[in-house]
Order: structure tokens, then sequence, then C-alpha cells
């Protein structure tokens, strides 16, 4: 073998691994937008479909929906639902109210991400609304309202993976900040911002 044939297939042999690390960077760039497109199609982790009109007719089976409220401890509000569960038909739309509250004497900023359980539903359940990852100001003492809108598509009841589930819990967490839920990993399995419905302060 001469050595301009050794020389060839080392530069062959430079010129694939570089290929293959310049992808390799492609593809731990890409992972976090892929991942999240994976989990708002099929629901992973709890993630929630956005928006979609109810159906014109609610199905026969029922679901109770169970509210949590997580608050973390840098942010110093008070933050819980006002209602602990509403039971209503699959694919009618309901409404739900969490309240927060800053406990501290200057204005502070929080964030909120979400996710249901059993993971399972997430693909059937559909928010139209939601005050998820809108950053709050909260002045000193203030205390708002925030609505919530969704409803659970009927095929639930008909898929052999879901049909069994009666209860979904929809949890919220709130951060101090944005790049506080980031770091915590949290936007990882929540869902999609859907904004506020016309008519929903």
């Amino acid at each position: 073998m001469t050595d301009q044939t050794v020389q060839r297939r080392n530069r062959r042999m430079v010129l694939g691994l570089g290929g293959v690390a310049a992808g390799m960077a492609g593809l731990s760039f890409a992972a976090v937008p892929l991942y999240r497109v994976f989990c708002q199609v099929t629901g992973y982790n709890g993630t929630t479909q956005r928006g979609g009109t109810a159906p014109a007719v609610a199905g026969d089976s029922s679901v109770t929906i169970r509210f949590n409220a997580t608050t973390q401890p840098n942010l110093p509000w008070r933050f819980q639902p006002e209602q602990n569960a509403v039971t209503l038909r699959v694919g009618e739309e309901g409404m739900a109210f969490y309240t927060a509250m800053n406990l501290s004497g200057a204005p502070v900023t929080g964030v909120a991400t979400y996710n249901v359980t059993p993971e399972k539903v997430g693909r059937y359940f559909h928010k139209t609304a939601c005050f998820c990852f809108d950053e709050q100001t909260l002045a000193p003492h203030q205390r708002v309202d925030m609505p919530v809108a969704f409803w659970v598509d009927p095929e639930i009841a008909r898929d052999p993976n879901t049909r069994d589930v009666s209860v979904i819990t929809l949890s919220y967490t709130f951060f101090r900040t944005l790049a506080d839920a980031e770091r915590a990993g949290a936007l990882a399995s929540a869902g999609p911002h859907v904004g506020r419905a016309a008519g929903i302060p």
C-alpha cells in the first residue's frame, strides 16, 4: 500500500468523523424543539393539546378534573385553586379559577407551567385559555384571579388505553421567573401556551 493511498484513506476517515461530529452537534440543538413537538403530538409526559373547538354535542361519559397548585419556595406568593374539582361530560367545555397573592412588600413577577396526570390523557385534554407562560407581576399584597378553560376529547372514552380514566389532575407550578422554570426542567414537560380566550380577563 503506497503512502498516497494511506493519506487518501486518512483524509476520508477525518472527513467522515467530522461529518458525524457535525451531525451530532446539530441533533443536540434540535433535540429540545423535537421533544416538545413529540410531546404535543402524542400527549407524552402530560403535555396537553392547545386550543381546538369543543364538539357541538358532548359525549355520554363523565370525567372529573382535579386542580393542583404548587409554588416554588423562592416565590413569595400564595397560589391555589378556587375549587378542588369539577365533573363534566367529555366534550363539554369547563372553566376553573386559580388565585395568586403576593405576600411580600415589593412587586414580584412569576410565571406558571403545567401538566396533566395521568400522562397518557395529555393528548385528549384541550386547553382553550390559560395563564401559563404569561409573566404575572403582582404589586405588594395584590391578589388576582387566573382563569383556565378546557375540554376533554370524547375519544378518551373510546381509546383502550384511557377509557378507564375517570379522574384527571391539572397541575400548575408557579416560578419566580421563566429562567427558574427552565432550570428546574419544567418547560420540557409543559404544554404549549394558548393565551386568554375572548371575554376572559
